[in-house]
């Protein structure tokens, strides 16, 4: 318990360094305290002083740096639910682990919830962006491998579309931002731009990789880049937001591969009925 406070006491003097706003830099480093104080309290038990583990403060700048700083710090809260078992047998030799799990589940959580990122005041820009772009390309993509038959023609054709529906996508939810009176609207349309294109690059990535010939394993590893996608930023979200898993990603992974199938079959139609071999 003194070695997990004293890594997050450390961690969490680091994330308030790289903290631009300074609101969010001061709860970071009232964390950081009751973080230090409670591993003080622990070394009146052990009698030794610990140093903060080197790898798990690096992998927890890295989850930052990848994802912001408040899924970082949600999820190390998170973490520490498990240890509350922990908490309650060392009550019983341990007077002050009643107090420190109180200030735990009480003081720090009222901290973290003081956190103001930018990134997550676009949540709902992101998962526009990617939404679109899961349901429209996947669709594109499975509809034309059935029509084509060729990874090359098949990537020319997806990141023609792709670069067009991102541009198109941006400009809409600027727009749309703008008739709201927003002031950000351009920063939103930003988000939503950049999240859309990202899922472009990773949904076209396997017909470039892939041999002419090889259209259908093409079609098998975007299908399960599109399920990948959809785990990662449906577990961020409900990380940093405190918002359900299960039922987002069931959402959004039920239709994106309908409208995949939906479309790999009006291909193969398209194509026997067109009679177009390419």
């Amino acid at each position: 318990m003194q070695q997990n406070e004293a890594d997050e006491a450390e961690i969490y003097r680091r994330i308030a360094a790289c903290a631009k706003d300074r609101e969010n830099r001061n709860v970071l480093l009232r964390l950081a305290e009751a973080e230090q104080t409670h591993a003080a309290k622990w070394k009146e038990y052990t009698g030794e002083q610990l140093r903060p583990r080197a790898g798990r403060v690096f992998g927890r700048m890295l989850t930052v740096k990848l994802f912001g700083f408040t899924f970082a710090v949600k999820q190390m809260e998170n973490g520490e639910e498990s240890a509350q078992k922990n908490y309650e047998r060392l009550a019983r030799e341990v007077p002050e682990a009643r107090e420190i799990q109180a200030q735990e589940k009480g003081h720090e959580s009222a901290l973290i919830g003081l956190l103001d990122e930018e990134r997550l005041r676009y949540v709902g820009s992101m998962v526009l962006g990617l939404n679109d772009a899961l349901v429209e390309m996947t669709g594109t993509l499975a509809g034309l491998t059935l029509a084509m038959q060729n990874t090359r023609l098949i990537a020319l054709s997806g990141l023609i579309t792709g670069i067009s529906a991102t541009l198109s996508m941006a400009a809409s939810e600027f727009l749309s931002a703008k008739s709201e009176g927003r002031a950000d609207a351009a920063k939103s349309s930003v988000y939503t731009g950049v999240t859309y294109l990202v899922a472009v690059a990773l949904l076209i990535l396997p017909y470039l990789l892939l041999s002419p010939r090889h259209y259908l394993p093409a079609l098998g590893l975007m299908l399960a880049i599109v399920v990948l996608i959809l785990v990662i930023f449906n577990y961020y979200i409900a990380v940093a937001k405190d918002m359900p898993f299960g039922k987002r990603f069931g959402q959004m992974a039920c239709i994106s591969l309908g409208v995949a199938a939906l479309s790999f079959l009006a291909g193969l139609f398209m194509k026997n009925v067109m009679n177009v071999n390419l």
